[in-house]
C-alpha cells in the first residue's frame, strides 16, 4: 500500500482550509490528495492530476466520496488543465516529484529493480519510448553521459559500455531484472552498511530521461505563479539532488517566489523507521508574491 512522505509537514505548510481550492499536480497513491481533500471541505475542491492513466482510473474511484477532480495530465501543463476545468486560478499547488508504491508494484512498469518485467519507466505508457528502446539507440558515449548526469554515478562508463557490449552480442537489456544485474555486475561492493541498491542511480537516470523530467519540472516552476493567487502556496517535494537544486533556484531567483522555508522540510525518524522510502525527501516551500514595481523617470 502506497504511503505518502511528509503528509503532517504538507498539510501544515498548505493550511488548506474549508472553501480552498487546491491542486495536487502528482496525484500517485492518493495519500496527499486525500489529506488535503478533507480539509477542504465544505465548498472546496482538490484538483489531482497525473500523468500515469491508471493513477487517474485508481484515483477516481478511491477518492470518489470526497471533493476531488481527477484529470490525466502534466503538472507542467496546469493551466492549461485548469482552464479545460473551468478553473482561473487556485490557492495552492502540490507537486510530489517521487513514484507511488502502485507502479514500483507493476511489474509491466519497469520502476522496480528485481521485476522480470519490460524495463518501460514511463509514467504514461501511452507516450513517449520506453526505456529499453533508449538503451537500443544511444551510443556508448551518450548513455554513459545521461547515467552521469541524471543519475550522478561514478561508474556510467563502464555500465555504458557493458549495455553496449550486450548489443554487440545481439543479447540487448530488456528487462528491469535485467539491466539491474548488469548495473550491480559493474560497481565495486562497498560492504554491508550501504543503503541503497547500486541500480538505483543508472535506473533514475533512466527515468528521468524517458520522461524528461527535469525540463517538466523547470517549466512547472515558471508556470504554476499564474495559476495561483496572490498569497497562494507551491509545495514540492524532491528526491534527488537534481530536482531540490532546481526548485530551491526557482524560489530564490524568480521575484514571483518567498521561500517560506529557508532548508528543505526533512521527514522524521519516526517517519524514515516507518516508511524507508521517505528518507531522501526534501520538502520546500514558497508564497505567490506580486513583483515590485518599477517606476521608470
Amino acid at each position: 500500500m502506497h504511503v505518502p512522505v511528509l503528509t503532517d509537514e504538507v498539510v501544515h505548510s498548505m493550511a488548506p482550509a474549508p472553501g480552498a481550492v487546491l491542486v495536487d499536480g502528482t496525484l500517485g497513491g492518493g495519500g496527499h490528495t486525500r489529506a488535503l481533500a478533507e480539509r477542504v471541505a465544505p465548498g472546496g475542491t482538490v484538483i489531482a492530476l497525473d500523468r500515469d492513466p491508471a493513477a487517474v482510473e485508481a484515483g477516481r474511484d478511491a477518492l470518489a466520496h470526497l471533493p476531488v477532480v481527477t484529470a490525466h495530465g502534466s503538472f507542467a501543463d496546469l493551466p492549461e488543465v485548469l482552464a479545460e476545468l473551468g478553473f482561473a486560478e487556485v490557492d495552492g499547488v502540490l507537486l510530489d516529484l517521487g513514484l507511488s508504491s502502485d507502479q514500483l508494484a507493476d511489474p509491466q512498469r519497469g520502476f522496480s529493480f528485481d521485476a522480470d518485467g519490460p524495463l518501460d519507466l514511463r509514467f504514461d505508457p501511452t507516450a513517449g519510448e520506453p526505456a529499453w528502446r533508449l538503451l537500443d539507440r544511444l551510443r556508448a558515449e551518450h548513455l554513459a553521459d545521461l547515467i552521469y548526469h541524471y543519475g550522478e554515478e561514478r561508474y556510467s562508463r563502464r555500465i555504458a559500455r557493458a549495455v553496449v557490449e550486450r548489443r554487440q552480442q545481439r543479447r540487448p537489456v530488456r528487462t528491469s531484472a535485467d539491466l539491474a544485474a548488469l548495473v550491480r555486475r559493474c560497481i565495486p561492493r562497498r560492504g554491508r552498511g550501504e543503503r541503497i541498491d547500486p541500480a538505483t542511480r543508472t535506473f533514475q537516470a533512466l527515468r528521468i530521461a524517458v520522461n524528461d523530467e527535469l525540463k517538466a519540472l523547470e517549466v512547472a516552476l515558471r508556470r504554476v505563479p499564474a495559476c495561483l493567487r496572490e498569497g497562494g502556496r507551491l509545495a514540492v517535494i524532491s528526491f534527488h539532488s537534481l530536482e531540490d537544486r532546481r526548485v530551491k533556484t526557482a524560489f530564490r531567483d524568480d521575484p514571483r517566489w518567498h521561500a517560506l522555508t529557508k532548508r528543505p522540510i526533512r521527514p522524521t525518524e519516526d517517519e524514515t523507521g516507518r516508511n524507508p522510502r521517505a528518507r531522501s525527501a526534501k520538502l520546500r516551500v514558497a508564497e505567490r508574491r506580486l513583483p515590485p514595481l518599477e517606476f521608470t523617470l
